[in-house]
């Protein structure tokens, strides 16, 4: 499944979530602030842009525009580096602050219902279109051809 699907199957409302919670603030700490104003085709770069770029982003993500679903998905990772981070530790995934290698066996970690078992770990602590993405970004990151992950307690 491309990026854009994950994105697509989380709907617009959850990426306008997404978008709600970027901090600019670590986007500027990942030497991201000035590649993503860039990409996003944005002359400024702060909340209220985000807010009102939302529909455009929406129409880049629909017509399958990878390369800015990747950008996109760094953009939100980043300004979520702690819940990453608790995600991984909850799951048992050997990582650096919220990294891991490249080719590090993460799968084996990630067994059963591991999405649904993060979901409702963090679900009260972690914003929810954001967690939502993360755990299938993550499913993503294994394989390709993984299945989106909606619980039921958060269907769209």
């Amino acid at each position: 499944m491309p990026l854009s699907d994950v994105f697509l199957g989380l709907g617009q409302e959850r990426l306008t979530g997404c978008l709600r919670h970027i901090s600019l603030g670590k986007l500027r700490s990942f030497q991201l602030f000035e590649r993503f104003k860039v990409r996003a085709h944005l002359t400024k770069l702060n909340q209220e842009s985000l807010r009102k770029a939302a529909p455009r982003f929406w129409e880049r993500i629909e017509s399958r525009e990878e390369d800015f679903a990747l950008e996109l998905s760094q953009v939100i990772l980043v300004s979520h580096m702690e819940m990453i981070v608790d995600v991984l530790n909850f799951l048992g995934v050997p990582h650096t602050d919220g990294f891991f290698e490249k080719e590090a066996e993460i799968a084996k970690h990630l067994t059963g219902d591991w999405q649904q078992r993060a979901y409702d770990e963090f679900a009260a602590k972690h914003p929810e279109p954001v967690l939502l993405f993360y755990l299938n970004h993550l499913g993503h990151e294994i394989r390709q051809d993984s299945p989106l992950f909606v619980p039921a307690t958060a269907a769209a």
